[in-house]
């Protein structure tokens, strides 16, 4: 009776202290980037990579691939990989648009999209968790049937509408945007005085203040809720402790299969979700493959965020930032990028070597920062060809720094049949 309700209660919430210091560190992040990037800016005169419509399309970018971050979250914290995200993006995308067009309102293709990701995952579980095939190949399955079905019902549906075709759909009714009143002018007006670190701070606020859509806002409540519910409540650690010890829960008395579905389903219905912001609010319009890979980079996000909910948003923004840059500026912009990357990694060799005592990894830090100001210093802007690919390199390298630091749930993809605890 004790065991079981040692695993059935709540995890007890770490001290305030505790809580205020990494509040306290990560504001402290945020300045010292800002103060970079205002660097940058002065430098190089860069103005748009602090200007507010990069900030306001940063996280207009970053929505789909954090919420398909959050999606490979719930299920990774089950125990159960996720790579089909992308095809559950995928069927988010195409019945976001059916059910905003059927029904006449964006609200319902929201939902619509939700329910086509959670489809999704549902076969995913069912293929996983009940007949125990590995998760990866699944996945794959899963992306190549989400493809194929939106193909498919794009035909059949689609290309009878007027506007649509057998790759798009007609345009979609939009969701309303928000701002906080009074300051947008103010903002604006610092903004244009290029003053450093003011207008960057300008510039930022500016961005994530006006003209924010309200699915946007839904989106980042999610943030927040994930993190209550698998950490701050019962059900979550039931949930976490299925992709940690299954056998330990089982012998406790939690039904493992029934996490793991339920897991799998909300991750299903997180990816649908993003799929559905991307045709209903980011385009107006459903077409093909125009999720762009972004669940694989939300995959990329999650690690990144080592697992947590603040971390997975930290990395969708850093993802969500670099696509807008090559979007709106291109060359111009990315290679002032290049400065704030040098000055960062020359932090982090700072930061390992006197903090952490580790002098090669400060090293190797130390060359790649010398070697990208190098970069900087010797070129004017960066090639067309490069900068459509600066998200994905963003991606390469984040993960290879973030690498040591890692740890993913301790029977996260590893096979589990009921009973194992007999």
């Amino acid at each position: 009776m004790t065991a079981v309700s040692e695993v059935t209660a709540a995890p007890p919430a770490p001290p305030s202290r505790r809580l205020a210091f990494g509040w306290r560190a990560a504001l402290l992040g945020v300045l010292a980037l800002l103060v970079m990037m205002s660097v940058a800016r002065v430098v190089t005169g860069a103005n748009d990579i602090t200007s507010a419509g990069t900030i306001g399309a940063a996280l207009g970018l970053a929505v789909p691939i954090g919420l398909a971050a959050l999606g490979g979250l719930w299920s990774e914290r089950a125990g159960v990989v996720n790579i089909g995200l992308e095809g559950m993006m995928i069927l988010g995308t195409w019945c976001g648009a059916w059910g905003a067009l059927t029904f006449g309102t964006p609200w319902a293709g929201v939902v619509a999209g939700a329910l086509g990701g959670a489809l999704g995952g549902l076969l995913h579980a069912v293929v996983t968790v009940t007949f125990g095939v590995d998760h990866i190949i699944s996945g794959v399955a899963i992306n190549i049937l989400g493809l194929g079905v939106t193909q498919y019902l794009s035909k059949l549906v689609f290309s009878n509408m007027s506007g649509g075709g057998e790759t798009q759909s007609p345009r979609i009714p939009s969701i309303d945007t928000v701002g906080i009143p009074g300051i947008g002018d103010g903002l604006r007006s610092l903004e244009t005085t290029h003053t450093f670190l003011i207008a960057d701070l300008a510039g930022v606020l500016r961005g994530i203040t006006q003209n924010v859509s309200l699915f946007t806002l839904v989106a980042i409540l999610l943030v927040p809720l994930s993190f209550y519910v698998l950490w701050r409540t019962s059900f979550g650690l039931r949930l976490r402790a299925c992709g940690e010890r299954p056998v330990a829960a089982e012998s406790l008395g939690v039904n493992v299969y029934y996490y793991k579905y339920l897991a799998v389903l909300i991750s299903g219905a997180f990816a649908g979700l993003g799929g559905a912001f991307l045709s209903i609010v980011a385009a107006g319009i459903y077409r093909e493959g125009q999720t762009g890979g972004r669940g694989f980079i939300g995959l990329a996000a999650m690690i990144f965020g080592n697992w947590r909910p603040g971390g997975l948003a930290g990395g969708a923004l850093l993802f969500g930032y670099t696509d807008a840059l090559q979007l709106r500026q291109g060359g111009t912009s990315v290679h002032a990028l290049l400065l704030v990357v040098a000055m960062l990694l020359a932090a982090f060799a700072v930061f390992q070597l006197v903090k952490q005592g580790r002098a090669r990894a400060a090293l190797i830090s130390g060359v790649f920062a010398v070697a990208v100001f190098a970069v900087f210093m010797v070129t004017d802007t960066v090639a067309e060809q490069f900068t459509s690919f600066t998200p994905h390199l963003t991606t390469l390298l984040v993960l290879s720094l973030a690498s040591q630091r890692l740890r993913m749930p301790a029977a996260d993809g590893l096979p589990y049949r009921k009973g194992q605890a007999k």
